[in-house]
């Protein structure tokens, strides 16, 4: 019984987080309205379809509104679809070719009284289509996603390929109970829950629903990556991260080329901003100088300023959230204790 109503909250939880998700996306004005409309409408029509789930799981729920909640999955089904066309081709505009793959729901809803939900071979047949209706979708974002491999960048070819790889496994729920599993039934739910769970903590911590943040940029994958070799180049061979004075315009003016731009090349072949990326090479310095038996003797501010850092608090803290521990405590590690 405690498990029961365990279940029951989670579930319910989850699809409270999935309704507010779907209509935050869709008041956003930021970045890719399309994209944003398409990611609304899959997260919808997901939280509806699980929604029946949980209803029927704990409720006896009339036909008519089963039927509405297996409808969720003939709109969210191509919205991921057009979601990851939004996400790799950010100036592609939708006509009407785009808006028939919606027909199959709206001619659902239309015929709801009388789809049968009874049991029967019709009501498994129905329910049949939906389940490979969402296949379809599935293996067609799968090809899309593999297309756009090598002209993506990465932090949005991981973000699509993960919402796929967890609609996959909703899918592989429902074929399951489509097969009479009944244990399968009530797993689909809970995986949602955890599902939205780990969407609303990307969304909270990292904002990973403004991947279109470069939308209006004119800068390709393929010229992004050709960037960011300079970049890599201008630090690896000149040092200039050693300058504590170092700025996105100092690297941008020695380039020839916008802030936006480095930025942007930095952030799509890195995940990190420019301060993080430029930290990495120092904390990189700062380890070599602490494990070189020459600068034994020499304080850790020196470290500090040599390696490019400012000031001591500063290094330390980006030190200890690089490495787990403290520049001092790095020393004794990797000398053995020998320096002080």
């Amino acid at each position: 019984m405690l498990t029961t109503g365990l279940i029951l909250i989670l579930a319910s939880v989850g699809l409270a987080q999935g309704f507010f998700l779907s209509f935050y996306l869709f008041t956003l004005k930021k970045g890719n309205r399309a994209s944003n409309l398409f990611l609304a409408l899959f997260l919808l029509g997901i939280t509806i379809r699980i929604g029946k789930s949980v209803l029927n799981y704990y409720l006896e729920v009339p036909n008519w509104l089963g039927n509405i909640g297996v409808s969720g999955i003939l709109f969210a089904a191509p919205s991921l679809w057009l979601y990851g066309i939004t996400l790799f081709n950010k100036n592609k505009s939708f006509g009407l070719k785009h808006y028939l793959h919606f027909v199959p729901f709206v001619l659902f809803v239309l015929l709801i009284p009388f789809v049968p939900r009874n049991g029967n071979f019709e009501s498994f047949w129905n329910y049949g289509i939906v389940v490979f209706h969402l296949l379809f979708y599935l293996i067609l974002s799968w090809v899309t996603l593999s297309r756009h491999r090598d002209s993506t960048p990465n932090g949005v070819f991981r973000w699509y390929r993960n919402i796929l790889i967890g609609c996959s496994i909703i899918w592989l729920h429902y074929v399951g109970n489509l097969l009479d599993f009944t244990f399968y039934y009530i797993r689909g739910p809970i995986f949602y829950t955890l599902l939205i769970y780990a969407f609303s903590y990307l969304f909270l911590n990292r904002h990973k629903f403004n991947l279109q943040k470069y939308s209006s940029s004119n800068l390709d994958m393929s010229t992004s990556k050709e960037l960011f070799r300079k970049i890599e180049a201008l630090f690896q061979i000149e040092n200039v991260y050693l300058d504590d004075r170092l700025t996105l315009n100092t690297v941008s003016e020695k380039l020839d080329i916008k802030p936006r731009e480095v930025s942007q090349a930095i952030n799509e072949n890195t995940q990190q901003n420019f301060y993080e990326f430029v930290n990495k090479y120092r904390i990189e310095k700062a380890e070599s100088l602490l494990r070189d038996s020459n600068y034994g003797q020499e304080k850790i501010a020196t470290i500090a300023y040599e390696s490019g850092f400012g000031n001591v608090t500063s290094f330390n803290v980006a030190f200890k959230k690089k490495t787990g521990i403290t520049p001092s405590a790095f020393r004794k590690q990797h000398t053995n204790g020998v320096f002080h």
